[in-house]
């Protein structure tokens, strides 16, 4: 076998993702991925720590991406506004590949320990936003608050954009879905300051 190899980690992920669908994540090895692949366990091993990183690596970009995302935000910014733009910057991370992500997602749905750590993934992700957040100057509340939204958002915007009901880039369906997240605050009527029930009118 050739020691260069040509789009190693993508025929690794590739051969993986069939794998799982075929067989089930747990009872899929390594050395089943690497054949199908067409490489080796050793090669695998340079591109991924275990079996579990092929569906979950990656993470790093995305936290560098949401720091770097708040830090560049003007000090005036709204932190709502900035926790949005930071979660859109780490989604333009992920790679476009619609039809790869809806076959993970459904691996992911068929084993209670994946889900689990999808979970855990984006729990990390919204501890990050947060923390950015309070550097930023934040309170402690608004910091969680924000990102806790923001981390919400984008779920559903992920999940709308694999589903193909938008087909819009992923960053255009977070903004489309934060706006209707204003839109129904708005319409539910938010009380301004001073006016809050049992004020005195």
């Amino acid at each position: 076998m050739s020691r260069w190899e040509p789009n190693a980690r993508g025929r690794l992920s590739e051969a993986a993702l069939e794998l799982y669908t075929e067989r089930g994540f747990d009872e899929t090895t390594v050395a089943e991925i690497a054949e199908r692949a067409g490489l080796t366990e050793r090669t695998f091993f340079r591109h991924f720590a275990d079996k579990r990183e092929v569906l979950f690596g990656g993470q790093d970009l995305l936290s560098s991406a949401i720091t770097e995302a708040v830090a560049a935000a003007p000090a005036d910014a709204d932190p709502m506004a900035t926790a949005i733009a930071a979660i859109q910057a780490a989604g333009a991370q992920i790679p476009a590949l619609p039809a790869w992500q809806r076959q993970r997602r459904a691996v992911i749905a068929a084993n209670p320990g994946l889900q689990e750590r999808e979970l855990r993934k984006m729990a990390v992700l919204g501890g990050e936003l947060a923390d950015a957040l309070r550097t930023a100057g934040a309170s402690e509340a608004v910091a969680t608050l924000c990102a806790r939204v923001a981390v919400t958002v984008f779920g559903i915007a992920f999940d709308r954009w694999l589903d193909g009901s938008s087909t819009r880039e992923l960053s255009h369906v977070t903004a489309e879905v934060y706006a209707e997240l204003r839109a129904a605050v708005s319409a539910g009527g938010v009380v301004p300051d001073g006016e809050r029930a049992g004020d005195p009118g």
